[in-house]
Parts: C-alpha cells; structure tokens; sequence
C-alpha cells in the first residue's frame, strides 16, 4: 500500500484490492475476519470499515439537509490565514490564531499549526471543527502506517496520503465544511523543505519557496514576494512568515495579528533534519514584538530592496 502514496506504483490506490474495506473475508468467503484479519496500512481504510461515521465530514445518518448548511455551516469557527516559507535545511510554517464565525470573532487564540510526525507538520484553513479532526486522524494515519510497516512514508507519500483524505471530505466540502490543509515538512532524501498545498478535491500541489493559504492569504503571499531571498535563516523566515500575517491582517478582517495586550501571538514552527519544534511562546512574542516596533515607524512594513542593475 504504501508504494502507491510514496508515488512508486500508478493507479488508484485500492484498485483491485480485495482489502479495500480495510478488512479479509473468512474462509470460503465468509465474513470479514474483522479486526484480527487486518491487513492495511492505512488507519483512515480501517475506520471506514468499522465505524465510517467517524470520518470527518461524514453526516450522521437521519440529519436533517437543513442542519448541514445555511446559517448553521456559516455561524460555525472558521480558521483563516496559515503562511509558509522554506529556509536554509529546512521549511517554516506559521498562522495566526483568529477563528470567525460569520462577521463574528469567534475566538482569539485558536492554534492551527500542529506536527504531523518527526519531520512534518500541518495547518488548515476552513470549518475547525472538521480541521481539527483532519488533524488528529491524519497524526493517527501516519503513526499506524510506521508501526505498521516498520518505516514512515517519504515526504511525498505522506503529502499523497493527506490528499487521500481530503478528497474523501469532498461530500462535506460540498455542503459548505470545507477545509483546505497546508503541508510541509523535511525531505531526509534532499536534505531540504518542502510545501505542499491542496484544494477540496484533493492534490496535492508541491509550492515553491513560500505558500499561504485563507482569508488572507492573497496579502500574505503579496507581502512574501517582496520579503522573501533564498537560502534565509529559519530565524528570517520565521520573521517574514510574522510580517507577512501582519499584512494579511492589516487588510482581511478575518486574519488576526498579534495582540499585545491579551499576549496572543502567532503559532510558528520550524522543521529541520533535528524534527519539528514549534517556537516557545517567548520567541513567538519577540519576533511579534520586532514586528510592531517596525510598524510604528513604517506602517506598510519593510520596503523591498531596488536595483538599478
């Protein structure tokens, strides 16, 4: 299984397999032989076969149509804007912490970057609930593929994985619970970081040098295109990734920058050959801080270097 999402097999990756319900039928084709004649790699496979409900964005048998869309999609937690940047041996990944529901702030302080295993990490824009569940089931996915196979996916099969997933949300992204993931991570074969984004049907799309995703991303993306050099300093890309938000919530409501007086700063974590490590919320707070001092004498932010040459 694992050599279609690594990207060594073509096709479909549960095409002609007699497994695809995640479970073997018992002797003389009798009834699946349940947990014990397990034979997938894939947890996501192996929860729909036993308890499909449990999925994200799989509506509860009998649930109104009504309830799943209209006002009661809109007034959900939406997560807005996550920024993303390669650095030198490795790739950054940023987002800030506002939730809305409708013209509503929701909530102030939500996290929406979280390590996926030793050598990646994920955030998502969209409904919250269903991408903190996107979250959790994909950490589940990973760490049953490695005990599993007795390895972890590459860079490249985790990220098809991911895909995977997303485009079995494709129902519920059509009633309005739509979550979009960003996914980055350390290449141990290239020595090097990497940004993969997707959309509701799936992908993935690998990105190069910098991505954003969200509300805000439109801005953020503007802001890293003129801060952004090769080869920075995961210490420099942090830094653009702050600067960039701060731009996107200069100019989308949705997005929110750093807030001094409750000490709300963006989520940051970097992921290098030594793993993931997410910022202390000390250093997230100074490069914040760095940030505003900036903005107090030049609003706009840093202007980007002209050349005459």
């Amino acid at each position: 299984m694992g050599s279609f999402f690594d990207g060594s097999k073509a096709g479909p990756p549960y095409a002609g397999d007699p497994r695809m319900s995640g479970r073997v039928r018992g002797p003389a084709g009798g009834s699946p032989s349940g947990f014990i004649g397990l034979q997938t790699s894939s947890f996501t496979d192996f929860l729909a076969s036993h308890s499909p409900d449990l999925l994200p964005g799989r509506m509860v048998p009998g649930t109104p149509a009504e309830a799943a869309s209209g006002h009661v999609i809109r007034d959900l937690p939406h997560a807005t804007t996550i920024v993303a940047a390669t650095c030198e041996g490795g790739v950054v990944l940023a987002g800030d912490r506002r939730a809305t529901a409708g013209s509503m702030i929701a909530k102030r302080d939500v996290e929406k970057v979280f390590r996926s295993d030793e050598f990646s990490a994920m955030g998502y824009a969209g409904t919250g609930s269903a991408g903190i569940e996107f979250v959790r089931l994909f950490q589940v996915e990973l760490e049953h593929y490695e005990k599993m196979e007795g390895r972890s996916l590459s860079l490249v099969g985790k990220a098809n994985r991911l895909a995977f997933m997303v485009r079995g949300n494709l129902g519920a992204a059509m009633q309005g619970l739509v979550v979009v993931p960003l996914f980055v991570g350390y290449d141990e074969d290239t020595d090097r970081g990497r940004i993969f984004s997707y959309d509701v049907a799936g992908g993935p799309y690998e990105e190069q040098r910098f991505h954003s995703i969200g509300s805000g991303s439109l801005f953020a993306r503007g802001a890293l295109k003129k801060l952004y050099v090769d080869d920075l300093p995961a210490a420099g890309a942090a830094l653009a990734c702050v600067q960039a938000l701060y731009d996107a919530a200069d100019d989308d409501s949705a997005t929110g920058g750093p807030d001094l007086t409750r000490r709300i700063f963006p989520v940051i974590a970097t992921i290098t050959a030594d793993g993931f490590r997410k910022l202390p919320e000390a250093e997230s707070e100074a490069i914040a801080e760095q940030v505003i001092r900036g903005r107090m004498t030049h609003p706009d932010g840093p202007s980007a270097p002209l050349s005459n040459g």
